[in-house]
Parts: structure tokens; sequence; C-alpha cells
């Protein structure tokens, strides 16, 4: 069995509601839960919250909420890894042991079901413990610089300054948008940042954290630029 999970809790601060907020006409947990349905990955798509306003919505959209979050699990210092494991051992304790577990942001409103059906794909073929969504830095992290105590900058990489960018090592930065794992890796809680993960590229245009009010904004102008 194949399960998608979706945290959504409904303490937000920065953002409140955000997760039913609305965004392109729509409540933004739904983006995450439509292109779950579309991947046709699933045998289950379950959201995992504590807040039943955020479970009447998910369940508006297609989603199951068989069960309430657990209070620990849910403040500002809850782990994602933490919060699928649970989602876990609850179907396991349910008779429902799933083999792979898709955990999928529900403010991730660029998420695209064919990007979870490749993400699936490569787990498989690459025989990794997770697959997840990555993306390159726009600038090399070679050049980076750090503002000092006394107003001045200094380069984390000094001896880098003299290379030339098309020279350096590109990187890349976790895009936010969902995580395929084996069931063993997340009730181990595996690290996912690690050498039995593999990357899903995403271009740059696609990704867009939303933790700030800057953030959400900025989101809805690449929204609205990728519908015309």
């Amino acid at each position: 069995m194949k399960v998608a999970i979706i945290p959504a809790r409904g303490g937000s601060k920065r953002i409140p509601r955000k997760n039913i907020k609305e965004f392109g006409g729509k409540p933004m947990i739904a983006w995450s839960i439509e292109a779950a349905i579309e991947s046709k990955c699933f045998d289950r798509i379950i959201v995992s919250t504590d807040d039943q306003e955020i479970a009447d919505t998910a369940k508006q959209y297609g989603a199951e909420v068989p069960f309430i979050r657990p209070v620990e699990l849910s403040d500002d210092y809850a782990g994602t890894t933490p919060v699928v494991k649970q989602a876990i051992q609850w179907l396991i304790e349910h008779s429902q042991t799933p083999s792979l577990a898709c955990c999928i942001y529900a403010t991730a409103p660029f998420v695209k079901a064919e990007d979870i059906r490749k993400g699936l794909l490569q787990l498989e073929q690459e025989k990794a413990d997770y697959a997840f969504t990555v993306t390159s830095y726009a600038f090399p992290i070679q050049r980076a610089l750090r503002v000092t105590d006394n107003a001045r900058i200094e380069m984390f990489t000094p001896e880098c300054f003299g290379t030339r960018s098309q020279d350096l090592e590109s990187a890349y930065h976790d895009a936010g948008q969902f995580y395929w794992g084996r069931v063993n890796a997340w009730l181990s809680e595996q690290v996912i940042f690690g050498p039995n993960s593999t990357p899903v590229m995403l271009p740059r245009y696609r990704v867009q954290d939303i933790d700030t009010p800057e953030d959400w904004e900025r989101a809805e102008w690449l929204f609205k630029a990728m519908q015309q």
C-alpha cells in the first residue's frame, strides 16, 4: 500500500490559518490534495491535523482525516518526520501497513502530479530510501557573504574569490514539496538529507517556500504568471 500524508497543523503564526487560506481560488491545502489524487499513486491520502476546520476542508477536497494529530506533535517544534511516523504507526495499528509513504506539504501550490509520479519511479529505480524535490541555487553558494558585527563584509569561502562562477560546483536546496520514503526509513527516522536519498529536480520558477507574508505574495505573483 502507498499512502500520501499531508501534515497541516492549525497553529501557524506568521501567516495565520495559512493551510486553508485562499490561494489561486481555493484553500491552499487543496492544491496538494488534488495533485496527490491526480497522480494516481496512492491507495490512501491522509491529512494529519490537529484542527477541525482544516480536517473539514481536507475532506471536502477528497482527503481522509482518520485521526486527530496528538497535541505533542502539534506545536511549533514538531518536525515533519515524527508527524509522518505517527501517521504510519496509526495505519499499522489499524491493520493497514503501507510499504511506501509520501509526505506532501500542505503549502506547496506548485506541486504537480507528474513530479509525484517521477519521485516514485526514482525511488524504485534507484533503490533509494527517500526521493524528494530539490532545485538549484540561483547564485554560487561559494560566493556567499556575511555581514559582520561591525557592519563589514566577509566571504564564507574566501578561497573561491578568484574562481569563475562557471567553474564552481553547483549547489541545490530542498524544494519543500514532497518526500517519498520507504516505511522502514520513516519509522527509524532516518535522515532525509543523506546518501540514501535521490533528488527530484525542479526548475527554480516552480519553487517557493511560504513561511512569511512576503513569501505568500511572491508565490501569488508566480502563480499568476504561470496561468498566462
